[in-house]
């Protein structure tokens, strides 16, 4: 009866879905049958029939799921099935089985052999079988069925930047397996990621290939059809009695009704927007006192394919009031001064916004920064509401005040370029103070000003040691390129400047001897090192080359520069020609710059030595007098603060700059009469004398997100010591258009005023353009489209208001020229910032009948 009985032993089936463990027996027909029906497909190499019945009677006997009798066997083979692209030796290295081991039936072996396999992520399918039972040896049956590879894939229907996106999310690798899950991970992370960008439409098919030439090589296409993003048409709040429909939708900043008038804000239907939005509304209702205010529910209909509308179900409940508000567990500061910086009253509206703000979160004025810059690491306070009675609310500010922590150790993390100990000497933290909340962030600040550093990625960690009241500070940071091959230039009087150079802003002059630090210059210091060249081809030429470096000495915050410079200009129209005009300037100058402690560490004062010859031949029109030479010595002195958070795209601080420039009054020690006429202009300003006045400022404020109001205003007077000499004829200023920003003749400033051409706004005299007094006033709204290392970019609405004037006596700050317009700069690390403005004049111009009208304006460089 034996010899028509298949003997198949199934030790273990295991489908995709999870792990089964099946040791069966072939005891009798019967139990055949149902070791068949429990596995989930036919068992590939089944054992051939039995040459001896007694044998198979034997095996089957011996194959027992008894685990209360395991039975012993010795492999005597190893056959593998199924498989077409793998080694048979690789396969039974990874089952962890030879030929001679002996396993144990039924046991664990079987299981943990078929687990190594699913790990090997290689197989869609694997079994384990008995092929042959002889006494007590076995020969097993390693079935596998082969996952296909990706050779390549692509992902079509998608922009180059998306697309680059996407290959970062999807982390696929040449190699991988390809199975129906992976497929459908990989579309729901491609959806996903176009969900957040409004697109809810869209719809992403996968297409798989074979590849010929790889065998079980598979080739895959994604293709993306992004349809029409979904906007949110209409937004509605039902339950809301007491705050209106508007203020709750204004109360929203992430997600906002489609409005033409509201084009610069998001509308588009993002899910994780929708819930960081929720959070707003409630947060709203908090800062009116609604403490028990709730979102009972929210849900969106569709309008169309492209429109959707939010409706949100709000609870209210009762508006609330600060009754009493006592203090607990504070002896290092007194309640009353406590109260003060919380600046909550009784009877004030139960703001739970302001309550936590004035707690924690303001980073300048709240009782946690007050503790916290006092060594108070471990300072808590928990507000806790301990009687409301009616619309009155009782808080119990209980503070657990702990011991001062110590500063322990300091790291520095991230520099690749930058040398550690330049890092550390800007730091506000040293090891041994008293931890300071307000002088990590100052450190903060310091380092994004250095300019070498990623400013939105700076980031203090703390690491408490509450055992011995210390902690560690490690400060992360991540160097971005800042050398730039430098352009600057403007148009203006019918020309281009330009400008290229090198600017080294990391540079290493102590390490120029050394080889190794040449790469391919040496650099890691934070020195300054500038070589430029200026031409418009014919006209104008230039050339400069300065040095700064801001440790002199290395010991404190003192800086030295020096720089060199030549220009010269003629009125030759092509750049072979010389010209029948010319003028040049050669000069130098030397400065020492030191931080100031007062009024506050913010403050800084810059002194310098300045030295201009000027060559007149034939030259008109700008100046006094035509031909000679001059020469300019003048000592300058200028008064700064800046406490703005980083320099390219600041968000809160300011900038001040009063400075005077000024040169011996040589008409009062020379017997020269000035008011003799046959004074000849070459003897009257052989050396030029004045005095030169000038006063910046510009605040930022960050007021919405990442919108950032700016405030400027300038002022400049040149004045003179001798009424009979009168006005130097240099150092003056010439007012419009871009300000020819980088076009600098030493002789006179050029102050940009957009709406108007250059030049446009200096008043004329006896045929010479010339301003000796002016002023400025500048409104921006600047908001951010990228702020990455690599570049920043923003756009900007402007308001701008200004004049220039001949002397003192006819200035009048409140006839200026206005202007408005709209602009966008691009920052690139190896360029610098490039800009284009368009801007109205609204004000007429001397010698024009009509508005100055519209005007474009190329900005090239940082200008004020």
């Amino acid at each position: 009866m034996f010899e028509k009985f298949l003997v198949t032993c199934v030790l273990v089936a295991i489908p995709f879905a999870g792990w089964a463990q099946a040791i069966d027996s072939a005891g009798n027909a019967g139990n055949t049958a149902n070791i068949a029906n429990a596995t989930a497909d036919s068992v590939a190499g089944a054992s051939p029939e039995a040459d001896n019945p007694q044998e198979a009677a034997v095996s089957s006997v011996q194959l027992s799921k008894d685990y209360t009798s395991p039975k012993k066997y010795v492999i005597a083979d190893i056959t593998i099935s199924g498989v077409k692209y793998y080694n048979s030796d690789q396969i039974i290295n990874i089952s962890g089985f030879s030929r001679g081991d002996t396993i144990t039936i039924p046991s664990d072996q079987i299981s943990q052999s078929v687990k190594k396999f699913w790990a090997n992520g290689m197989f869609s399918n694997v079994k384990l079988s008995a092929a042959k039972v002889v006494g007590d040896k076995i020969t097993l049956d390693i079935y596998l069925e082969e996952r296909p590879r990706i050779i390549s894939y692509d992902i079509k229907g998608v922009k180059k930047g998306e697309k680059e996106d996407l290959q970062g999310s999807l982390h696929i690798r040449r190699g991988n397996e390809y199975s129906e899950y992976f497929k459908n991970a990989c579309v729901d992370i491609i959806k996903r990621f176009y969900y957040e960008k409004g697109f809810r439409n869209v719809a992403v098919d996968a297409t798989v290939t074979p590849d010929t030439s790889i065998g079980n090589g598979v080739r895959v296409v994604f293709e993306v059809s992004k349809n029409s993003k979904v906007r949110v048409a209409e937004i509605e709040f039902e339950g809301n009695s007491q705050v209106s429909t508007s203020k709750l939708r204004g109360a929203m900043k992430e997600v906002h009704r489609r409005r033409w008038y509201t084009f610069w804000r998001s509308t588009k239907y993002i899910q994780k927007k929708l819930e960081e939005d929720k959070q707003h509304i409630l947060s709203y209702y908090n800062e009116k006192g609604y403490r028990d205010a709730a979102i009972l529910s929210d849900s969106m209909w569709i309008i169309s394919d492209k429109r959707v509308g939010l409706k949100f179900k709000v609870y209210e409940g009762q508006k609330y009031y600060f009754r009493n508000i006592t203090w607990v567990g504070n002896t290092r500061y007194s309640s009353e001064l406590l109260a003060n910086i919380l600046r909550l009253r009784r009877g004030d509206v139960y703001d739970m916004v302001a309550l936590d703000k004035n707690l924690r979160t303001d980073e300048t004025n709240s009782i946690a920064t007050l503790y916290m810059d006092d060594g108070y690491l471990f300072f808590n306070v928990q507000p806790t509401e301990v009687r409301i009675e009616g619309d009155s609310v009782d808080v119990e500010m209980r503070i657990y005040e702990g011991k001062q922590a110590t500063i322990n150790n300091i790291f520095i993390q991230g520099n690749t370029k930058t040398n550690e100990r330049i890092i550390r000497r800007e730091l506000w933290t040293r090891p041994g103070d008293l931890f300071s909340k307000t002088q990590i962030m100052r450190s903060v600040r310091e380092l994004a000003q250095m300019g070498h550093f990623d400013p939105e990625k700076l980031e203090p960690k703390l690491n408490p040691n509450p055992a011995d009241e210390t902690v560690d500070i490690t400060y992360l940071v991540e160097e971005k390129p800042n050398d730039q091959i430098e352009l600057s230039g403007g148009w203006g009087a019918g020309m281009f400047v330009g400008t290229i150079g090198l600017r080294l802003t990391n540079f290493a002059m102590g390490s120029l001897l050394d080889k190794e630090a040449w790469k391919p210059l040496p650099t890691g210091d934070n020195q300054t090192l500038t070589i430029r060249g200026q031409t418009n081809g014919s006209y104008y030429k230039a050339i400069s080359t300065s040095f700064t470096e801001p440790w002199f000495g290395g010991k404190k915050p003192q800086s030295l520069s020096v720089s060199v410079y030549y220009t010269h200009q003629n009125n030759s129209l092509y750049f072979y020609q010389a010209g029948d005009m010319s003028m040049s300037v050669l000069g130098a100058s030397v400065g020492l710059g030191q931080r100031l402690k007062w009024p506050d560490s913010y403050f800084t004062l810059y002194n310098s030595v300045d030295y201009q010859q000027y060559r007149l031949n034939n030259w008109t029109g700008q100046f006094i007098f035509t031909n000679g030479m001059s020469n300019n010595f003048s000592v300058k002195t200028v008064l700064g603060r800046n406490s703005t958070d980083q320099p390219i795209y600041p968000r809160k601080g300011s900038e001040l700059s009063i400075g005077l420039q000024i040169t011996p009054p040589y008409s009062l020690f020379n017997n020269l009469n000035y008011s003799d006429p046959n004074l000849t202009p070459q003897e009257k300003y052989r050396w030029i004398e004045y005095h030169k006045w000038s006063f910046r400022m510009a605040w930022f404020n960050q007021i919405m997100g990442d919108f950032v109001f700016a405030l400027k205003t300038q002022f400049g007077y040149l004045g003179y010591f001798s009424q009979d000499l009168g006005y130097s004829p240099f150092e003056g200023f010439d007012v419009g258009g871009d300000g020819m920003s980088g076009y600098n003749l030493y002789g006179i400033e050029t102050i940009g005023l957009r709406g108007y051409k250059n030049s446009s706004l200096t008043p004329y005299n006896n045929g010479i353009s010339i301003a000796n007094v002016y002023d400025k006033f500048t409104v921006e709204l600047r908001y951010p489209f990228v702020l990455s290392p690599q570049s920043t970019i923003y756009g900007l609405v402007f308001f701008e208001g200004g004049n220039a004037w001949l002397n003192i006596k006819s200035f009048n700050p409140f006839s200026i020229k206005r202007s408005a317009g709209v602009g966008v700069r691009l920052m690139l690390p190896m360029i610098g910032l490039l800009g284009i403005d368009w801007g109205y004049g609204f004000d007429k111009i001397q010698g024009e009948t009509t508005p100055s009208g519209s005007n474009f304006h190329f900005i090239i460089g940082m200008p004020f």
